[in-house]
């Protein structure tokens, strides 16, 4: 999701590399859930995200579809965000207590926060903190690649860097079509990337061919 602001307002001055400590360790937010509500549509999935969502809750996303995931469009494209729900606008996976029930297949942005990524135009990327975004007091240095929690880091990051350039390529066609091509092309993307199960042996091989059949789909 492109924010429309610049760097200098929502990060805390460095740039960190993905075994650099910061200090965004918040005690496992014990008693807080604060980045759990009021997110809006901020939360948008990546075909990970929706992978490790369908295993850990042993459905589809068709079905997440109906009461946890919605669709709405970002940045031109239609793609899957977290579902709030109530009038504190809390995520439908904290229990009553709340806590995240899905901790350990949390999505992408979940892992990262209170991180972002800051794309340097290269084709490569570098965290930042988003500076006042979580609220707890206290805080403790981290390895940065310990809190993202993410097995094979390497081929993590390079699905990362796939995924945000195919999706700058498809919002610039997108842009550049009718409304019936355009129609088109989002529907290719949650049929190809997100309703279409992935095998359980190698998510990142099975995405990257995905990725270059619809890329010469669309060339």
């Amino acid at each position: 999701m492109i924010r429309d602001k610049s760097i200098e307002e929502i990060y805390d001055g460095k740039f960190y590399g993905v075994n650099d400590l910061a200090k965004i360790e918040c005690n496992g937010c014990k008693g807080c859930s604060a980045c759990c509500h009021g997110m809006g549509k901020s939360i948008v999935l990546d075909p990970l995200d929706a992978h490790r969502l369908s295993l850990g809750l042993k459905t589809d996303v068709a079905a997440l579809l109906q009461e946890h995931l919605e669709l709405s469009v970002v940045d031109g494209l239609i793609l899957p965000n977290l579902r709030l729900s109530g009038t504190d606008e809390a995520c439908t996976f904290l229990n009553e207590e709340g806590r995240c029930r899905i901790h350990s297949f949390r999505p992408g942005v979940c892992r990262l926060f209170p991180l972002g990524r800051y794309y340097d135009g290269k084709g490569d990327f570098t965290y930042i903190v988003q500076a006042g975004e979580c609220p707890y007091p206290v805080k403790n240095k981290i390895k940065i690649k310990k809190w993202i929690d993410t097995p094979n880091y390497g081929e993590y990051h390079k699905f990362v860097l796939s995924w945000h350039d195919f999706l700058k390529r498809m919002q610039k066609k997108v842009s550049e079509a009718d409304e019936l091509q355009a129609r088109a092309v989002c529907i290719g993307i949650l049929q190809t990337f997100y309703l279409a199960p992935y095998s359980e042996k190698d998510f990142y091989e099975e995405f990257q061919g995905r990725l270059k059949a619809m890329a010469d789909q669309t060339d």
